[in-house]
């Protein structure tokens, strides 16, 4: 699992925000599925840090969730 910026390959991604995110905005994050990988960010901060991991480590953790 990595953190870093947001690269062009990350920013041109597909990101879907939680079904869980209320209409006043709150704790919300977005997951985009890349070619190798999961992405995941915080939906206030689009231009910050994004968490990339494996699509296993992805559904590891979904699972468990």
């Amino acid at each position: 699992m990595n953190t870093a910026e947001p690269s062009p390959v990350t920013l041109d991604l597909t990101w879907h925000k939680s079904s869980y995110s209320g209409a006043e905005g709150g704790d919300c994050v977005e997951v985009a599925a890349g070619t190798g990988s999961v992405h995941v960010r915080d939906s206030k901060a689009v231009t910050g840090p994004v968490v990339e991991m494996s699509r296993e480590a992805w559904t590891d953790f979904v699972e468990h969730a």
